[in-house]
């Protein structure tokens, strides 16, 4: 399996996975895929369901099931370390649950994929958790080290660093919206006091942060001497992880491997969905992807209009439901490259000269929009605070299940689109106790304390403030780097 970049490339310097492991952005600015989509058969997804089913009450079927999805987009790295990988990744330590994604039925034809029983209570901990083995095996292979520059709306942070912590050769330097957090997911990242976890709180909004992570990475003599890889969405290893979990939901909620579901997930990014794009695209029985956004409807707008428009840091809302607060979603060029047939040098005129210079384009009048429910399956809506505190109240009432504020805009979704007899998932994206505040407005009551996170928010603090300014990053990166 080979690598290209979403704005075009030379098929003779196609990356493989393991070179393309510890990048973010291709050189040219774009986003890695590979050549093509493995597809699955009907033996294959029989298989999948085996593995995950039937390895045994002990056995940990979730990581076999992983070694087999990603080996389909690894070439360079033998299944017998993939497989040790994903076991150690998928172990009890980090997912007590023996299921690692467990998933129930709500009312309604709606179910819930849990995705947040890994050790910072997020669904990012299911690719980080992975992810960090994967660093450090390849680190040790080359003998080199890495500084991995990030941005984070709010869990992508925490999971990271958790994952990353203690590892040998590896630095984490993460920037986050000052303010723009909840009290927990602050407290997450910045009580961790070790030397390689660089906080850094960065006065804009999350769309900042992400631009000072590509600028720098944009830098290519500063990226190559300083060694810069990246734990965002924008990774390919991050996303080709997640793509795990839709087809163990896709098992779980089935009974037949004909038997087609649909997903609604919450998302901001679209990291989140554009892993349960690519597994549609496999062939994986996935009938409409439901795209839910908060107030920060930039995705949403796109979906219904075929115009996308990035948002200023003035018109970016700060909401309930934090980690959406998104109006710049680095992976969307990703689809937008599929959606135009691979065409790497409208992906290029659209995100490296319209969107720069004119702040949007559209795509209403294409082909290529017009047939895209059809093709790729998309769908969306929006859900405003309102909606989230209702249904969070709602489904604790009829279901006992209690939601965080994200996954509410996604059951509030999911609602307008359930088909009978097709189970509608929405992937959770955390567990409440991370958003108390929203969660007493809903219940009248806190979520019940975790244990594992007691006195989280007392501990002191350790994070870095800096300006909107790439050139004072680069700088702080060498002073820890060089120092």
């Amino acid at each position: 399996m080979r690598y290209l970049s979403t704005r075009g490339d030379s098929a003779a310097t196609r990356p493989g996975f393991g070179d393309i492991l510890l990048a973010g952005l291709a050189p040219d600015g774009g986003l890695y895929l590979p050549e093509r989509y493995p597809r699955v058969d009907a033996s294959i997804l029989a298989g999948w369901r085996r593995l995950l089913t039937e390895n045994g009450r002990d056995a940990n079927g979730y990581a076999a099931l992983a070694a087999s999805v990603i080996s389909e987009f690894v070439g360079d790295i033998p299944l017998a370390d993939l497989t040790n990988l994903c076991e150690k990744a998928y172990g009890r330590a980090a997912f007590p649950d023996p299921q690692v994604v467990p998933v129930t039925e709500l009312s309604g034809g709606i179910w819930i994929s849990h995705l947040s029983g890994g050790p910072t209570a997020a669904f990012k901990d299911l690719a980080m958790q992975l992810l960090g083995q994967l660093f450090e095996y390849q680190l040790a292979r080359t003998g080199t080290e890495l500084n991995i520059l990030g941005a984070t709306s709010g869990d992508t942070g925490s999971a990271a660093e958790y994952a990353m912590l203690g590892r040998e050769g590896v630095r984490v330097f993460m920037l986050t919206p000052a303010g723009r957090m909840t009290p927990f997911q602050q407290a997450q990242m910045f009580s961790l006091a070790d030397p390689a976890i660089i906080n850094i709180a960065v006065d804009g909004v999350f769309d900042d942060c992400q631009d000072l992570v590509k600028a720098v990475n944009a830098d290519a003599d500063f990226k190559q001497r300083y060694h810069l890889g990246a734990v965002n969405s924008i990774n390919w290893a991050r996303l080709v992880a997640q793509v795990v979990y839709y087809v163990a939901s896709w098992i779980r909620a089935t009974t037949a491997d004909d038997q087609r579901v649909s997903f609604t997930v919450p998302t901001g990014n679209f990291g989140n969905i554009c892993a349960g794009h690519i597994a549609r695209e496999m062939g994986v029985p996935i009938d409409t992807l439901v795209l839910a956004t908060n107030e920060n409807n930039v995705l949403d707008e796109f979906f219904r209009t075929g115009v996308y428009r990035v948002r200023s840091a003035a018109e970016t809302h700060a909401t309930s439901s934090p980690s959406m607060d998104i109006s710049k979603a680095s992976n969307f060029e990703r689809f937008i490259f599929d959606l135009l047939g691979r065409d790497g040098d409208r992906v290029r005129h659209l995100f490296g000269e319209l969107l720069p210079t004119q702040g949007y384009f559209d795509l209403s009048d294409t082909a290529e929009f017009a047939g895209l429910r059809e093709r790729y399956g998309f769908v969306s809506s929006s859900s405003t605070h309102a909606d989230r505190v209702s249904t969070i109240g709602e489904v604790w009432a009829r279901d006992g299940v209690l939601i965080d504020p994200h996954t509410a805009d996604a059951v509030k979704v999911a609602a307008e689109f359930v088909q009978p007899g097709v189970p509608m998932i929405v992937t959770e994206t955390a567990l409440p106790v991370k958003f108390a505040e929203t969660i007493v407005e809903a219940i009248g009551s806190e979520p019940a304390p975790d244990p594992r996170f007691a006195g989280i928010e007392n501990l002191p603090r350790h994070v870095i403030e800096l300006p909107n300014d790439a050139e004072a990053l680069k700088s702080l990166i060498r002073q820890h780097v060089d120092s």
